[in-house]
């Protein structure tokens, strides 16, 4: 590790669901491993669900100490609650480090958090937003609330045209995007990212310059992002974080390592792992609709189910594909990714998890269904060339038919295999170059430590 920089101390302020944690947690680990203090504030539901060598965690709170989101039920409400407790309790924070030898003088906060960077701005000290969607959807939601795009997007068969991006039909747009209406509070917050983006000291993407660096420069103007990604545990990168092999935060604790001792029985490249994120509910029909496409595919498969989605699935499910197939409430998904068993990722493409994938050379099969993921899923199969995406049917369902198709289309020998493998080998390799000692993201990430040192 390299010398202290005396004086340098970070908070990082993440929105509190597994997928915004993450890759803030995973940034404070870089920083900290180059030397600098790093400090992660996080509600009092969740703190205790953090713990990452080298890394000190502050509670802060959100209104709702006892349950977080689920207590309070209400998106607009949670956010008001959040905005309010958190504006004061983050500035309790950094005035109880003020008298210490390690002051706090600068916060990197969630950009879902705008607010965090007033509170930082009125306690003297700098502050960065973080964003943890692809550039690609930044620059849209950017767009959107410098006025340049109209809100609902009523496309037809015109692609919207954007600055270094490809055309993008209605069916690639974020769901937010085409009907505004159906989630207000959260189009509220994705465009409030962008209300104080001006006063920012930086701002910081969890991507990499080969992936989405042209598309990152044709927006500068508006979205002036160092991309440092992707945020990734380094045991599957680069490695030059000590015992780095997890995130170190879960709100989900896997039961058991069943899962890892059941994929090495399975042949190389012969499952397929399938996981909707922490936050998707899938509707019971489509439940079904995987569920009976898994069965009656030639795949092994883990099915990653929350507790509270396991009603869904069709009586006898699980008996009857106990052989080939193993459903998990939660699992280390970094680790299973990294299996030589793994074939391929049905996923619903979060950015997080289409991170992984990227990072770990692993074919996708899109399942998205909502929000940035339409977009992700675009990129996947059209322009990165790693997977292909599920065509659903005209009730917005992904039929077993459908899936049966993809799987083989996928996981079996042929000329689209062959060339999604490639692409997705390729990836892997520009990941890991990227964050690696020289790359992209590396030289932003020392960047930032050098202005740390400057401002101290």
């Amino acid at each position: 590790m390299e010398e202290k920089n005396q004086g340098a101390h970070v908070v990082f302020l993440p929105y509190p669901s597994q997928g915004h944690i993450n890759p803030l947690l995973q940034f404070a680990k870089r920083l900290a491993s180059k030397g600098v203090k790093a400090t992660l504030a996080t509600t009092r539901y969740t703190v205790k669900s953090i713990c990452a060598a080298n890394v000190a965690v502050e509670p802060i709170s959100d209104g709702f100490d006892e349950g977080g989101f689920s207590q309070a039920r209400n998106a607009d409400v949670y956010l008001k609650a959040f905005r309010d407790n958190g504006s004061r309790t983050l500035s309790q924070l950094i005035h109880k480090y003020q008298e210490s030898s390690f002051p706090i003088n600068y916060v990197v906060y969630d950009s879902f958090l705008p607010w965090a960077l007033d509170v930082a701005k009125e306690n003297g000290i700098h502050g960065a937003s973080f964003f943890t969607n692809s550039a690609t959807v930044c620059a849209i939601f950017c767009c959107i609330h410098r006025g340049l795009i109209s809100l609902p997007v009523t496309q037809d068969e015109t692609p919207l045209l954007l600055p270094g991006q490809p055309p993008l039909n209605l069916h690639d747009l974020p769901s937010f995007v085409k009907a505004p209406e159906s989630y207000p509070a959260y189009l509220a917050m994705k465009l409030s990212q962008y209300s104080n983006l001006e006063k920012a000291d930086w701002v910081f993407g969890n991507t990499f310059e080969k992936l989405e660096g042209e598309a990152v420069k044709a927006v500068s103007d508006l979205w002036p992002g160092k991309l440092i990604g992707p945020m990734v545990p380094s045991a599957f990168l680069d490695g030059r974080i000590k015992g780095d092999e997890g995130y170190g935060a879960s709100l989900w604790n896997p039961l058991s390592d069943e899962y890892l001792k059941w994929l090495e029985t399975k042949p190389r490249e012969s499952v397929a792992y399938v996981s909707f994120g922490s936050m998707v509910a899938l509707a019971a029909e489509q439940m079904e609709e995987i569920a009976l496409g898994l069965k009656s595919s030639n795949t092994h498969f883990i099915w990653v189910v929350r507790e509270s989605e396991i009603g869904k699935l069709p009586p006898e499910f699980a008996d009857s594909t106990k052989e080939k197939g193993l459903i998990v409430a939660w699992c280390n998904q970094m680790e299973v990714l990294a299996h030589p068993a793994i074939g391929c990722f049905v996923t619903h493409c979060g950015w997080n998890s289409t991170l992984e994938g990227l990072s770990l050379g692993v074919p996708m099969i899109g399942v998205p269904k909502w929000s940035d993921q339409l977009t992700d899923a675009k990129f996947i199969e059209e322009i990165w060339g790693v997977g292909i995406r599920a065509k659903e049917d005209e009730k917005g369902i992904v039929r077993r038919e459908e899936l049966i198709s993809c799987l083989k289309q996928v996981m079996e020998e042929g000329e689209r295999s062959l060339e999604i493998r490639r692409n997705a080998s390729r990836w892997k390799a520009l990941a890991k170059e990227s964050i690696s000692e020289g790359g992209s993201s590396d030289k932003c990430i020392d960047e930032f430590v050098e202005h740390l040192k400057c401002r101290n």
